[in-house]
């Protein structure tokens, strides 16, 4: 099944690549350069610049990721499983969460500076809230027949979440965190062009102000990896965690 899927990954990228090769040949514009130069460029400016960028980057999307997942797990818990802890969070998490996060950040930048803190704070913004309403939603779907057992039994708080609420709302957080994570990747290139001489966002947008565009595509393929990998780590993720639920 793992080679399937990588098959179909390979596949894909092969039908990408001849589809930009087709542009580029039609075009024959500096502004649209061929994949295989583009590999060349890549080949030559990786361990040179492009690399500690990509370090930046992951650093900042996997600290934001962490923070939000040690915050908005145990609450998104809390709140499916405990009506009062719902019925008094629920309005303040419907109140910000619809706010634009990328609005936040003038204001993270006036609090926290123009630093890691509010770059990392901004991933984590975007994440939480998914992360808290997936994994409460997964618990409030359980059925409550599933508890009587438990509590007939005289089964602690922490028994019950080994057994059931954490089995339970694993699936709707893998999900939440794969939505969001497209989401922080978009956001964390736009942060990284403010306050920064490290990040792909400003290596891309350094090379497009220097009229680089070999090294403004590099950029772009190499975030692209990025993104594919922390996706597929989160597949691989949820092959083994949830693989009760996985069809073939």
């Amino acid at each position: 099944m793992r080679k399937k899927i990588w098959e179909e990954y390979i596949a894909a990228a092969v039908l990408l690549l001849l589809l930009w090769w087709l542009i580029a040949a039609i075009a024959k514009v500096p502004i649209i350069p061929s994949p295989l130069n583009v590999a060349i460029c890549l080949q030559n400016v990786f361990f040179q610049s492009i690399a500690v960028h990509c370090v930046y980057s992951l650093w900042r999307i996997l600290a934001g990721l962490t923070l939000a997942v040690l915050v908005g797990f145990p609450l998104g818990i809390f709140m499916g499983y405990f009506a009062r802890v719902n019925r008094f969070l629920s309005p303040l998490v419907y109140l910000t969460y619809p706010i634009p996060k990328i609005a936040l950040l003038p204001i993270l930048m006036l609090l926290c500076g123009v630093g890691e803190t509010a770059k990392i704070l901004m991933i984590f913004l975007i994440i939480v809230f998914q992360v808290i309403i997936a994994v409460r939603d997964g618990v409030r779907s359980i059925p409550s027949e599933i508890y009587y057992p438990f509590y007939s039994l005289g089964a602690s708080f922490g028994r019950i979440f080994y057994y059931v609420l954490w089995p339970a709302s694993l699936p709707n957080f893998i999900t939440a965190i794969r939505v969001a994570l497209a989401t922080a990747i978009s956001v964390l290139f736009f942060t990284e062009t403010y306050g920064t001489q490290y990040g792909m966002g400003y290596f891309i947008m350094d090379a497009w102000l220097r009229v680089s565009y070999l090294e403004m595509y590099a950029g772009i393929v190499v975030l692209s990896l990025v993104g594919l990998l922390l996706f597929g780590l989160l597949d691989r993720l949820e092959s083994i965690v949830c693989a009760w639920q996985l069809k073939d």
